[in-house]
């Protein structure tokens, strides 16, 4: 009996559960942003290197193509749309036994996801953390980003440290 209702936390449903939660953490705390940040200051979490503020970013990461007249929006929604079918087939197609490469491709799903809702709703992306140092400052991001850039991280260190012992081991196991 438990097994059965617990069916929708199970592979690969677990790796959609993790982006859906991605999805609305990111829209959460970008409706919180917009409210607490588009008209007020900027609040400082760590002055002189966080802040909490409010950008509209019309372009892709880092602001490439903002200024390109609009066509941006539809092109990067389609290839962010295109990039969620081709992430939710590959989860699909991961073994059960995975942790680490089905997190990081939760966590990535969920980005773009995230950030898709938003350019397809309002033609920009809401983005309100803000790093910086000095005169240096690293474009603003939001929740999505993060998730985009960890689940990416994870699976570039999937690749370099384990993608071949993992390959090993399952092949042994096959013998």
């Amino acid at each position: 009996m438990l097994k059965t209702g617990l069916k929708a936390f199970s592979h690969p449903w677990r790796w959609y559960w993790l982006a859906l939660g991605v999805i609305l953490l990111d829209i959460a705390t970008k409706v919180w942003a917009v409210e607490a940040f588009m008209y007020g200051p900027a609040m400082q979490i760590i002055p002189g290197l966080l802040q909490f503020t409010y950008a509209e970013n019309y372009g892709a990461a880092f602001s490439f193509l903002a200024d390109a007249g609009g066509w941006q929006r539809w092109f990067f929604g389609v290839i962010a749309f295109g990039f969620s079918i081709v992430v939710t087939v590959w989860l699909w197609r991961l073994s059960p036994a995975k942790r680490w490469e089905p997190a990081a491709l939760g966590l990535i799903l969920g980005g773009a996801i995230g950030n898709l809702w938003d350019r397809m709703l309002l033609g920009y992306v809401r983005d309100f953390i803000s790093v910086y140092y000095g005169g240096w400052s690293f474009p603003v991001f939001n929740v999505a980003d993060m998730a985009i850039s960890i689940g990416a991280a994870m699976l570039v260190i999937e690749l370099l440290f384990f993608a071949g012992k993992k390959g090993e081991a399952e092949k042994s196991a096959e013998v």
